[in-house]
């Protein structure tokens, strides 16, 4: 069902709330959501790059994408959420303010916006969506991770 809805231009994205930002990321790249655990740090590792955490026997990376996006340092509440992503060979956590909802964009409604330079928020942004009078920038997770593993 997910294949037809792609291809008809329906995509459904998790909105997540990261500093005062709404986000969202594609669902198809979602493997998990769990809550905030103990993250083990990784000594001479990029800023972004909080460490691993041990879910259910298997060693994941986690990052902060509030650092990636060039914002301030994670604040870590009750609300709070790890999101376990799947993109291309890799399974990375990234960690979030807090998961708000799913939603369901059709390609007609999101503003495609190009205009990163490679070194803050905007390169990571593909599109705009709107929900009702709320606007969600498209996070692309995919270059955000990708982008880490090789670095």
């Amino acid at each position: 069902m997910e294949n037809k809805a792609e291809e008809s231009g329906i995509k459904q994205y998790i909105v997540v709330k990261i500093d005062n930002e709404q986000f969202g990321i594609n669902i198809k790249y979602i493997d998990n959501i769990v809550r905030l655990q103990r993250i083990t740090r990784v000594p001479m590792s990029q800023e972004y790059f909080k460490g691993v955490i041990n879910l259910r026997g298997e060693i994941l990376p986690v990052m902060s994408i509030r650092k990636k996006l060039g914002l301030a340092d994670d604040v870590f509440g009750d609300k709070t959420r790890i999101i376990i992503a799947k993109v291309e060979n890799a399974t990375v956590g990234i960690i979030v303010d807090e998961v708000k909802e799913v939603v369901t964009l059709e390609d007609e409604s999101l503003e495609n916006v190009n205009y990163g330079n490679g070194d803050d928020m905007n390169s990571y942004i593909s599109a705009v969506g709107k929900k009702g009078d709320e606007l969600i920038s498209i996070l692309d997770i995919c270059s955000a991770i990708v982008e880490n593993e090789n670095t």
